[in-house]
């Protein structure tokens, strides 16, 4: 059995030290393995009042909820009440979306898979009420465009998980907090958790910071996005020893939540994820999954409106690892986190992040040059006499323009034959744009970014 004592001091003597140098106002973080728990904690939940973070606050835990909505799907698939290839429509048979006819074809698979192609970033509120997400596909999904044909590839959809949600409230007859607390939390026996912000104001919990006009981190405005996408990751808050309780079950063979076969299944490779350092390999059912030097690794990340969350299990080694912050460089802090984590107890790290070439390459403008739009952010990419390029994104309707007021140019020099990444940093990491399609020497015909893919346009 692995002695944690020297991992515990390690922690508490390292994670203030990390947290400060990225600009993190207060973490919490855990790791799990033979049983063991781990904890340490540092900073401020909320810089406004000045109280401390502690291993017992509550963080949000952004898209590490699809792991749960993931979940709650699977273990109707085990009960008989659903299949994964049967169409959305056996299961809500009022689904549709903008155009007439399109996405009937959508399988509960690609939801689970983000091959969808449902435009994915519509962040709109419906109620606060048990009704939120049953709102929001019955109102909101039926004005969503399909962004690419489903299975045409990976492209990920927060609006698709609000769907999965609402496929196992329909099969349960229950609203989705309910499925939380019954079907994970009390199986469980969860404590420091919260599905709603009512009751997350009954523990000490974390508030998100954002940049304020001088660059320092300040309180974000509100604190939850809305509950509408709550099976995407919206609501959800917890210490994190209740996430590595979550990941404890998956390491224990699904423990009292799954089945040791549903776990494989879940684990298992199913869409090749293009490499832009960040989302791993591929998707499997729910799960992001990882290459670290020949070990598969699994996880999810997860950020709202200035809190974000990693999680990684490694199951040949049996640890699971957990990072929470509420601002800062949240992508450079949690990598850095969970590396040293990791390399301390099974000398194993994550492939380094991609950042620019010293001596780049020219870019190639047949190759790269263009336009890429969604239904509602266009990208359009200009190579420039010196080999490098400059990429220019404009939202195209005013709820992405909520998202992204003003446009926003990115300085670019090319990776390799198929990728440009920026020269600055965006939260303590380099944004790579992956190009597919139209073959070596030819215009490319999808442009995969922020984990979305798009068609060229021009």
């Amino acid at each position: 059995m692995t002695d944690l004592s020297d991992l515990r001091t390690w922690l508490n003597e390292t994670l203030p030290e990390v947290a400060r140098r990225h600009g993190v106002p207060g973490a919490a973080v855990g790791v799990l393995t033979d049983d063991q728990v781990a904890e340490a904690a540092t900073g401020e939940l909320n810089l406004r009042t000045g109280v401390p973070a502690t291993t017992d606050s509550l963080f949000q835990i952004g898209s590490v909820t699809k792991l749960w909505t993931s979940t709650l799907v699977m273990q109707l698939v085990e009960e008989g009440m659903i299949e994964l290839d049967a169409p959305v429509t056996r299961y809500l048979p009022d689904f549709r979306l903008a155009e007439e006819g399109v996405g009937a074809d959508i399988t509960v698979r690609q939801l689970l898979t983000h091959t969808s192609g449902i435009y994915g970033d519509a962040f709109v509120p419906t109620t606060r009420d048990e009704d939120a997400v049953r709102r929001y596909v019955e109102d909101v999904v039926p004005t969503l465009p399909q962004d690419i044909p489903s299975g045409e590839g990976m492209s990920y959809s927060n609006s698709g998980f609000a769907v999965l949600g609402r496929i196992a409230e329909a099969v349960r007859v229950k609203p989705f907090q309910r499925l939380l607390r019954e079907y994970i939390g009390m199986p469980l026996d969860l404590r420091h958790w919260a599905v709603t912000p009512e009751e997350a104001l009954l523990h000490r919990t974390a508030v998100g910071h954002v940049p304020g006009r001088d660059g320092s981190p300040e309180p974000a405005p509100f604190w939850n996005l809305p509950a509408s996408l709550a099976p995407a990751g919206t609501v959800l808050a917890m210490a994190p020893r209740e996430l590595l309780a979550f990941a404890g079950a998956y390491l224990d063979g699904g423990g009292k939540l799954l089945d040791p076969a549903t776990v494989e299944r879940m684990w298992r490779p199913h869409v090749p994820v293009p490499d832009i350092g960040m989302l791993g390999g591929h998707f499997g059912l729910g799960w992001m999954i990882f290459d670290w030097d020949g070990q598969r690794v699994v996880g999810h990340d997860g950020g709202t409106y200035g809190q974000s969350c990693s999680l990684r299990v490694l199951p040949e080694a049996g640890i699971a690892l957990v990072s929470h912050a509420n601002g800062g460089e949240n992508a450079a802090f949690h990598r850095e986190v969970v590396a040293r984590i990791a390399d301390r107890l099974v000398g194993l790290r994550p492939p380094e992040l991609p950042t620019p070439p010293e001596h780049p390459e020219e870019v190639d403008p047949t190759r790269f040059a263009g336009r890429f739009d969604s239904s509602t952010m266009s990208l359009e990419v200009t190579v420039r006499p010196d080999g490098s390029a400059v990429a220019r994104s404009e939202a195209l309707t005013a709820e992405a323009r909520q998202l992204q007021p003003e446009p926003r140019v990115t300085e670019l020099v090319r990776l390799d034959d198929a990728r440009l990444i920026a020269t600055d940093r965006l939260f303590g990491a380099h944004e790579v744009l992956a190009f597919s399609g139209g073959g070596p020497g030819s215009p490319a015909t999808h442009l995969f970014h922020a984990g979305r893919l798009t068609r060229r346009t021009a």
